[in-house]
């Protein structure tokens, strides 16, 4: 049966040895992060309203490919609190860069979202982003930033603070 960790080769101990350091230093490092801000790292909304965390988000999400939901959520929420004269002009832009099937940095949204939004580009209001904007909002909280705190990206935030 089981001999007990003597029978294993030194080499095979010393890595465990290195690996658990290692997960102590990571976990004792989170830890430090959170007493730090009470709720850092925590939730998704935390981390977009924190200049560090939000570099270091979005240099993840450059590095995963996939910085086109964070560029869409922060259009969206400029646009939001853009003067009215504006928002024609910043409408299109988010329309075109991140909405339309053909756009540079597309976003993925279902059939209806975008249909919606065709819809509502001739009668702007301030919350003609919303749903589209909650749609990746939830899809980065459950994709994109668990991923994220697992990351280096997210230890050397950690670090940083």
């Amino acid at each position: 049966m089981c001999k007990g960790l003597s029978s294993l080769p030194s080499s095979c101990l010393e890595k465990a040895k290195g690996m658990r350091v290692k997960l102590s230093q990571r976990a004792e490092t989170y830890h430090k992060y959170k007493v730090h801000d009470g709720k850092a790292c925590q939730d998704l909304e935390t981390l977009l309203t924190h200049k560090g965390g939000l570099q270091a988000f979005r240099g993840f999400l450059r590095k995963e490919f996939s910085e086109e939901n964070l560029a869409f959520w922060l259009a969206c929420e400029d646009y939001r609190v853009s003067p009215s004269d504006q928002q024609k002009t910043k409408a299109s832009s988010i329309y075109n860069r991140f909405i339309n099937p053909d756009a540079p940095q597309e976003v993925n949204l279902d059939a209806e979202t975008r249909e919606a939004l065709l819809s509502l580009m001739d009668s702007l209001r301030a919350d003609t982003f919303n749903e589209a904007q909650q749609r990746i909002y939830s899809l980065m909280a459950k994709d994109s930033f668990p991923r994220f705190l697992r990351s280096t990206h997210c230890m050397e935030a950690v670090k940083a603070y």
